[in-house]
């Protein structure tokens, strides 16, 4: 769509683009809230002149702690995009000749296997190599039917090589405001966890992922570049297990739940239809068709950026991050605005 940014290899992404840093950016799921101080103090203090252990030793030790494995279960990645790829590399090595993903979900999945000459498919788990779901799911920020048919089954895919790899991505799980805890285990699941959200730091690419065992980690370990995580990255992520940052998040779902409530109101008085199902500080709204790529062009350069969900295969839905009231009101002024510069005969509030 015109109002979407194309960018390096057809994805489509959340964020800066070629207009820059959008004043209110509802276009990705970031903390709110954030950035987490004690983390933000912790990436301002990394020694960047050397390089991080090669084994992250450390990192993994503490990242085990915090999960309850043994640190042999840690395996590091550039950035979940880095590690979604890695797993897909993985998947073709084993044999995979396909990969199911969400009905709706974060297109590097289906890239990763499509430039690998792996067929895509929707929710079909039975006797496909690499499966993958997201909890709460991107973009509608409920339940992922993919999961849900993991915990149902009798009992997992063994995780040995030339088994199904499946994958959990937990990216948005620390920011359910349901009060939903963190997921558990499920025998035979990978969990992939990139902390830079939930601290408010999309910036510093860095996350890792828990292996179903030591094997499997090692499998995957294998297939990275020396040093997959810089000075910056292991900053975040040993911030990210300190039971003070925990803290910190924990005190800022309330306020973001609050701020979602108004949120959602704010588009129903718009006129949009808000989805309902979302658990997470995003959720998605149908806004009224007419126009919809000039009217969100024109928010766009009035430095508000909303995420449209075409290339997540639901056309015409924004998906919203949660973000405080005074972006929330520059929202409201802009579209009306916009509905002014390009009116219908739809009903505009």
């Amino acid at each position: 769509m015109p109002h979407a940014l194309l960018v390096h290899g057809g994805r489509f992404h959340g964020g800066p683009d070629a207009q820059g840093v959008p004043l209110h950016d509802f276009s990705t799921n970031a903390n709110a809230s954030g950035p987490c101080p004690e983390a933000l103090a912790a990436i301002e203090q990394a020694d960047a002149t050397r390089y991080p252990d090669p084994a992250y030793t450390a990192l993994r030790e503490a990242l085990g702690t915090f999960h309850a494995v043994m640190p042999e279960r840690i395996v590091l990645a550039a950035s979940a995009s880095e590690c979604i790829h890695r797993f897909t590399a993985l998947a073709a090595l084993q044999g995979a000749p396909a990969v199911s993903v969400p009905s709706h979900s974060y297109g590097d999945y289906a890239q990763a296997a499509r430039v690998r000459g792996m067929a895509v498919l929707h929710e079909a788990a039975a006797g496909v190599g690499l499966q993958w779901a997201c909890e709460p799911a991107s973009p509608l920020g409920g339940l992922d039917l993919q999961r849900a048919g993991w915990l149902w089954a009798a009992e997992a895919p063994p995780a040995g090589e030339g088994q199904a790899l499946r994958v959990l991505d937990c990216a948005y799980a620390p920011l359910r405001l349901d009060g939903t805890p963190l997921p558990g285990e499920t025998p035979g699941v990978w969990q992939l966890w990139t902390p830079n959200k939930a601290l408010g730091q999309t910036g510093v690419r860095a996350a890792y992922a828990v292996a179903p065992n030591a094997d499997a980690a090692e499998r995957l370990a294998a297939l990275a570049p020396s040093w997959p995580v810089g000075a910056h990255g292991v900053a975040l992520l040993s911030a990210w297990v300190q039971p003070s940052v925990q803290r910190w998040l924990a005190d800022c779902l309330p306020r973001l739940c609050s701020w979602k409530t108004r949120q959602q109101a704010l588009c129903t008085a718009l006129g949009w239809a808000v989805l309902p199902g979302s658990t997470a500080n995003f959720f998605c709204a149908r806004p009224p068709q007419a126009h919809l790529p000039e009217r969100l062009a024109a928010l766009r350069k009035a430095g508000i950026k909303l995420r449209e969900c075409s290339s997540f295969g639901l056309p015409g839905v924004l998906r919203l991050g949660v973000l405080p009231p005074p972006a929330q009101d520059a929202l409201q002024v802009a579209w009306l605005a916009a509905c002014r510069t390009h009116p219908s005969t739809e009903n505009m509030q």
